[in-house]
């Protein structure tokens, strides 16, 4: 995405707005089409990070299906990607079991006592649907504790102790997920440790899903090494390998547009905008971490320094402090950047705070389309 590209999505979206860039989408599902091709393995795309369906006939046409976190989302994926669908939770009710063995095609556990409870209705569905184990091999990359799922007591995955004296009886794939956001070494190391614990139980599997967290898409991946990877256990074990990130089919793709709304000062200046760190970008506050702003500096690089905060009447609302080379105005648009993945996902109407548009935007003709705009009756219809 370019800066030319940016600056026209910002002047023509609506605010608040997530802007996605088809351009940019293409190009992301090219590079993983490269993997496919090269690896054999099958990418899916993870719903948790990014569930904009109107764009799922583009990302359909490269993908080979997408992996759900609830039986919502399954729903989702079969209605309208229409490809492979693969269901897992760290816990299943039994109409959750119930619902997702009519819409997956892969439905994993998180332990043993959920496989073997819903085993009876599980079996029924042998030969339609490929049951499998999430494993935790014990071994963390990651670098901030609320994304490891290989933390310290951990609920997420089996763990090898796990397995002594139990039946894999129509068992038909493992899958680890342990990365967040990370490049290939981490899953290098990570591969080394599961197949240390976990390989003895390969061959007798038809599938691996080696998760997501994988930022392949971005600068810097080493796509080569993640080839030689996948063709390793393909080959070694014949087995079919997945890979289901949702981030690296979404980098880079998208913007937030903002609206300043008025400039205050306390001890420092402070421009309220109309989009929140709560309601828009939890993970501002969760992770926490510092988005990049289109023409925004660090505190100091320029004239103008700047805390920018959102409409809400929670005190923490601050997305962050940015310096700009010029004074910021009430009714001028200010974007973030890299917004897609995991940001309309995440959003919410507290305090009946305005849900951004949610548009597209095509840099070969220059038009900007919005998908889905959101009013009243969707704030009044989240509640009673």
């Amino acid at each position: 995405m370019t800066k030319l590209h940016v600056e026209e999505m910002t002047r023509l979206a609506p605010s608040p707005a997530f802007v996605v860039d088809l351009g940019r989408l293409r190009h992301n599902l090219t590079i993983l089409d490269e993997v496919q091709k090269r690896s054999g393995a099958k990418i899916l795309l993870a719903l948790k990070a990014f569930s904009m369906w109107s764009v799922f006939p583009v990302i359909a046409q490269t993908l080979h299906g997408i992996c759900a976190s609830s039986p919502w989302e399954a729903r989702l994926g079969r209605e309208e990607f229409g490809r492979e669908v693969h269901s897992f939770s760290a816990a299943f009710k039994e109409s959750d079991v119930a619902e997702l063995l009519t819409t997956s095609n892969h439905l994993v556990f998180n332990s043993f006592n959920q496989l073997e409870r819903f085993r009876p209705m599980w079996e029924e569905y042998a030969g339609r649907v490929s049951v499998g184990l999430r494993v935790n091999p014990g071994h963390s990359e990651g670098h901030t504790p609320i994304y490891d799922p290989a933390a310290p007591k951990s609920r997420l995955g089996i763990l090898h102790s796990e397995f002594e004296g139990k039946s894999l009886t129509g068992v038909e794939g493992l899958h680890f997920h342990t990365l967040c956001e990370q490049l290939f070494e981490p899953l290098e190391r990570t591969s080394k440790v599961f197949e240390e614990k976990f390989g003895a139980f390969l061959p007798q599997m038809k599938w691996l899903n080696l998760g997501g967290g994988h930022h392949i898409t971005r600068e810097g991946y080493d796509i080569d090494a993640l080839v030689e990877l996948v063709r390793y256990y393909r080959e070694k074990y014949d087995l079919e390998v997945y890979l289901e990130p949702g981030e690296a089919i979404a980098i880079g793709t998208g913007i937030l547009v903002s609206e300043v709304l008025d400039v205050v000062h306390n001890e420092v200046d402070i421009a309220v905008l109309d989009v929140s760190a709560t309601c828009h970008m939890p993970d501002i506050l969760e992770m926490p971490y510092r988005p990049e702003i289109q023409e925004g500096y660090l505190p100091g690089e320029k004239e103008h320094d700047y805390r920018l905060g959102g409409p809400s009447c929670l005190a923490g609302d601050v997305i962050g402090d940015w310096s700009f080379d010029h004074k910021l105005v009430p009714g001028e648009k200010l974007a973030f950047l890299d917004m897609s993945h995991y940001t309309m996902v995440k959003t919410t109407t507290f305090n009946g705070i305005q849900l951004p548009h949610i548009c597209t935007y095509e840099p070969e003709t220059g038009e900007l389309r919005v998908v889905r705009s959101f009013g009243y009756e969707d704030f009044k219809n989240r509640l009673s």
